[in-house]
């Protein structure tokens, strides 16, 4: 997940949303958890007061990047076989397979 945040700047829950192709009332709830979790705070959009950024905490940044790399890990160990451009393909695939499971849709 690309969290523009991690980078310095803050995306809005609808952006974010959109990053990891959540519905935008499911991205609320799990906002919600998490910031009861102490990983992130929202704050308004000074541009757009109903708009809210997402801003990792400190112990939020943390997990992500401990996340990060647990990922990283895993995934030499899985694909240490294939060659990069094998894993490049692979991650494309699976990428466009979680895609359309998500929407629901298959293409004939």
């Amino acid at each position: 997940m690309a969290l523009a945040e991690a980078e310095g700047k803050p995306p809005t829950q609808l952006e974010l949303a959109g990053q990891v192709g959540l519905d935008r009332t499911v991205m609320t709830y799990l906002l919600d958890d998490l910031e009861g979790q102490g990983l992130l705070s929202r704050r308004p959009n000074p541009q757009d007061r109903r708009a809210r950024h997402v801003i990792l905490t400190d112990e939020g940044r943390s997990q992500l990047q401990r996340m990060r790399t647990d990922v990283a890990a895993a995934e030499a160990r899985l694909l240490v076989e294939l060659t990069g451009e094998q894993q490049a393909q692979f991650r494309d695939l699976l990428t466009r397979v979680a895609l359309t499971a998500q929407r629901g849709t298959v293409k004939d």
